[in-house]
């Protein structure tokens, strides 16, 4: 497809190119995460530092990482635009589910809130012992859930850091508050590094309008908008929003192509429950730029963060800012 023209830059993406010119002395860039005792800002902040989420200089607070029902009766998101990093993950039925992680920003609520998958497990450990806030899950994975490394923090064991909104049907209605989650793990790590690379953009690339990656009963489509710098997100063909009526998108999608085979959990329903192989290795497409770049990703490790390689061997640099990384079936 033919590559859109650029208009001037507004002065947010003229901040991001002083962002990316200070990058690229370097020429790629991990966010490293801040060492203990380095000073904050004012008493009681969290460290401030390049983040290895997002590639910018913020805060660094506990990692927290939300599951987001993405029915349709659950749009828009509260909270979810405010994420260093979105997952699009599939589950029962064909559907999406959304995992947000969260570090450098705290939103006074984040939902609709829903239940956990056997595979989140896998993808939390590289964020080392995370926080986790979800509505609940099927009895036979709660001890899973429980005896796994993460500080797993659902309604039902607190339910104070929860409330249902009106004007929204069950079970659309649940939402969490992010800072009671973290104040009932007060241990959960700070990020550190998850394999992401921040930088200008490499050569090549195919010009791209828009991607689209579909499951049975879902769609999710990103859009590259040259007058905002970024893809817009679509969910099954209807722009996606947040409460504040802002459209979501990001800079840097990854779509990630990986096992998705059945779990040994079911749903209510009877319905059996994908498990994302997350370790392992395989292609990827990430979009930057208005462009298409052929990647390869591996993870040797469930401890271990996913690299990401162009096909002379080079990291492929993300843009730096929010990260949406999707999951679709192995091809």
């Amino acid at each position: 497809m033919a590559a859109a023209t650029v208009r001037p830059l507004t002065r947010r993406t003229r901040l991001g190119a002083k962002v990316l010119a200070l990058v690229a002395t370097a020429t790629l860039v991990a966010g490293a995460p801040a060492q203990a005792g380095a000073p904050a800002d004012g008493e009681g902040a969290p460290p401030r530092g390049p983040s290895p989420f997002t590639g910018l200089t913020v805060h660094q607070g506990p990692v927290l990482a939300v599951k987001f029902d993405n029915a349709r009766l659950a749009r828009p998101h509260t909270g979810l635009d405010q994420a260093d990093i979105i997952y699009v993950e599939k589950v029962e039925g064909g559907m999406s589910r959304l995992m947000g992680v969260y570090s450098s920003k705290l939103p006074r609520a984040v939902g609709p809130v829903r239940s956990a998958r056997e595979s989140d497990i896998e993808l939390l450990r590289q964020f080392g012992r995370p926080a986790l806030a979800y509505s609940g899950v099927r009895s036979a994975l709660q001890k899973v859930l429980r005896d796994s490394p993460l500080y797993a923090r659902s309604q039902g064991r607190l339910p104070g850091a929860y409330f249902r909104q009106s004007g929204r049907p069950a079970p659309h209605n649940l939402f969490a508050r992010p800072d009671a989650v973290l104040r009932s793990a007060p241990k959960a790590d700070r990020p550190t590094d998850i394999g992401f690379r921040f930088g200008p953009a490499p050569a090549g690339g195919t010009p791209t309008d828009v991607r689209t990656v579909r499951y049975p009963s879902a769609s999710h489509s990103f859009r590259w908008s040259p007058r905002e710098g970024r893809w817009l997100a679509s969910f099954d063909g209807v722009p996606a929003r947040s409460t504040s009526g802002s459209r979501l998108g990001a800079r840097t999608i990854v779509i990630q192509y990986v096992t998705m085979r059945p779990s040994r959990f079911k749903d209510v329903n009877g319905a059996v429950t994908p498990y994302i192989e997350t370790v392992g290795k395989g292609k990827a497409l990430v979009l930057r730029d208005g462009k298409a770049y052929a990647t390869r990703w591996t993870r040797s490790a469930a401890t271990g963060g996913t690299s990401f390689t162009l096909a002379d061997g080079r990291p492929m640099p993300f843009a730096p800012g929010q990260v949406w990384m999707v999951y679709a079936d192995r091809r």
